[in-house]
Parts: C-alpha cells; structure tokens; sequence
C-alpha cells in the first residue's frame, strides 16, 4: 500500500494541437464567406447597346448570373499574417461568379463586364510595418468608393451603380500608408492603373488618400487617383487619355444603432471615345447616400439611393442620368449567418434598359434573397 501510494503519477497524453491552434501561434488568420443569391427581374440585365446594367449580374447563364435563378456570387477565403512590426503578407482569393467581373487584365481574362472564367485572385501582396508606417506591394482592393467587392462588408444585397461604373476594383504596385496619429492616416501610392495586373499601357496611375476621424461619431475618407488609361473600353485599342478620379466618403454615426454614409465620385478621361465615335473629354460623377439601422444583434435594415451622370457615355456607352432606390432587410440566426431580402428599382432619363420584346425602357425593378455564411 506504501509503495502503491507513494508512485508517481502516469502523465496524461500530450493534446494534439489542433490547425487553428497551429495558425494562432504563428499570427497567421484564416477567414472566408459563402454567398448565395436569388435575384428575380422584369428586364433583360442588359442595356440597349448590350452592356450589363448591374456591376455583378451578368445576362444570362452563359456569361454569369442568371436571372430568375439561384447562383453561386462568391466563395472567398483569405490568409493573412499583418504583425504590427516586421513582415507580413495576405491572399485573399475569390470565387464563383462575381469573380468573372473583378478579374483584372492580365489574368488570363478580360476585365469588365465579364472575363468567363469564375476564379480570381483578388488580392496578393507583401507588407511591411515599422512603427506608423506601413508599405504593401502586389496586388489589392481600391481605396475608392464606400462598397467593397467582399459581400459580407456592404449592407446591401446589390452593389451600388458608384461601386461597378464610376471606380477600379483592384490594383497592381506599390501603397503606404503612414499613422499620423490616432485620428488621421496618409496614404499614398502607385500602380499599373484600374483593374490591372499586367501594365497594358506602362503608364503608372498615382494614388494619394486620407482618413480622417477627428470625434467618434464622424469619419472622412478621401482619394485620388491620376494616369492614363486606355480609353477604348474595356481596355482595348492603344489611344492613352489621362483619367483622373476624385472620391470622397463620409460616415456619421448618429448612434450606436443608426448610421449614415455618403459616397461623392468625380471622374474624366481625356481622349475618351465616345459613343458617336469620336474622341474627346469625357465626365463622370454620382452621389450614393444610405441609412442603416441596426434594431438588435440580429435585424437591421438599410436603404440607399444613388444618382450617377455619365455625362458622355464613356462608362456605360449611353449619355444618360440614371438613379437607383433599393431597400434591404439583413437577418442573422447566428453570428456566422446573415439572410438578406431586397427590392430595388433603376430608372434613366432615357429608354436604356432593354426588354425582352428588344425594345428600350427608361426603368426596370428587381427583388434579390441572398444567403451569407461566414466563418
């Protein structure tokens, strides 16, 4: 009994350490989505010169989304390892069918409004952070516009007319960002120009930015993008133009349920070719507002509205002034899952949306659900 007391203890198995624990040690993050969606129309998708006129539903199956049907937008995963001091990098890879219109040139596809192929990498790039600096080289998102191409990050089930015709997506270079303080950031940068891995032109496009939150309730984001660009879309032709885009983003956080957010774009492109044929300076601008409203962990609303002029119809091959109202309703069961039911309505001051019966209408409405699991 002596003996039998005074032995030692058999230890207990060592526990096998699990991937996430394994990544958790190195600082290295894994994040992804799963979005799916229903969209229903009463158009084509199509402007009358053929041209989409939603940024990620494309007209029919055989190009991308289609309507009246369920669709796979998006399977996303990054990795991402962002120490505060040292080295770092993220990959954030996009898939499904959204992914066709994001796809910079370069990438073995053509850019916009669809490339037929539904893999992308959105975003590739090294980082380096020294105290309030820090410098990332590859690829990345832009920093214009208040929407983003992950659909977990907008509060809306369609993106904004702004998000797909008035800003680029990615870019291709070089940006740093530097920590003035706790309240402003500087940004600046250069790269292959919108929505290009390889340089289709080597002309380099500039950036330059700002952040700005002086009080808690009110944020100021501010950008700059100047180059030439190719101006026979999409990318196309070898006439060069310089285009120069100004953006401007304001969030007021009225309370901790209800916020505001306006978007300004300002934009031309010289030696642009217009619709009539010719070359010349084109403009572009528009205005998106929204309300968004949060009532408890699980419901919240959004409502935007949005005016965009493409002025000589360099963008959306039609001079037109086109708005758009939409109305979202956001579920979430549990914190890895949000349901998403909309309406929306798009009308122009000319008879651009295309019908079924190959005549022109001046509006087309839609209703879209959308399914979003998180992890």
């Amino acid at each position: 009994m002596a003996l039998a007391e005074g032995a030692p203890a058999t230890p207990a198995p060592a526990a096998i350490p699990t991937l996430s624990d394994v990544l958790n040690a190195s600082n290295i993050s894994v994040t992804g989505y799963v979005d799916l969606g229903y969209t229903h129309l009463n158009s084509t998708g199509l402007f009358t010169n053929a041209g989409p006129t939603r940024v990620f539903d494309a007209p029919n199956a055989s190009a991308g989304h289609d309507f009246n049907s369920f669709n796979l937008n998006q399977a996303a995963v990054t990795v991402a390892m962002q120490p505060k001091e040292g080295f770092g990098g993220l990959v954030n890879l996009t898939a499904g069918q959204d992914a066709q219109v994001i796809a910079s040139a370069g990438e073995g596809a053509t850019p916009f409004p669809y490339s037929g192929h539904y893999f992308d990498i959105t975003q590739a790039y090294l980082s380096y952070a020294t105290g309030p600096l820090t410098i990332i080289g590859g690829k990345f998102v832009t920093l214009a516009g208040a929407e983003v191409i992950a659909s977990p990050s907008d509060t809306n089930y369609s993106r904004s007319i702004l998000f797909g015709y008035a800003i680029p997506f990615t870019h291709t270079g070089v940006r740093a960002t530097y920590a003035v303080n706790d309240t402003l950031s500087l940004l600046a940068g250069i790269n292959n120009g919108w929505d290009q891995v390889s340089d289709l032109n080597k002309d380099k496009t500039v950036e330059l930015g700002f952040i700005a939150t002086p009080v808690k309730m009110f944020s100021l984001a501010g950008t700059f993008y100047g180059g030439k660009e190719l101006t026979t879309a999409p990318f196309a032709g070898g006439v060069n133009g310089t285009r120069n885009l100004y953006d401007l983003v304001a969030t007021i956080n009225a309370t901790d349920q209800l916020a505001f957010v306006l978007n300004y774009d300002y934009a031309t492109q010289e030696n642009a070719t217009l619709p009539s044929g010719g070359k010349g300076k084109a403009k572009w601008d528009g205005l998106a507002a929204y309300a968004n409203y949060q009532f408890n962990d699980q419901w919240r609303i959004s409502l935007r509205g949005e005016y965009f002029n493409d002025t000589d119809g360099f963008r959306t091959g039609i001079a037109q002034k086109w708005k758009e109202g939409t109305f979202t309703v956001a579920y979430m069961p549990t914190k890895h899952v949000e349901l998403r039911a909309e309406v929306r309505k798009d009308k122009s001051d000319k008879p651009a949306f295309l019908t079924t019966a190959g005549t022109g209408k001046d509006s087309q409405t839609s209703a879209g659900l959308e399914a979003i699991y998180k992890f």
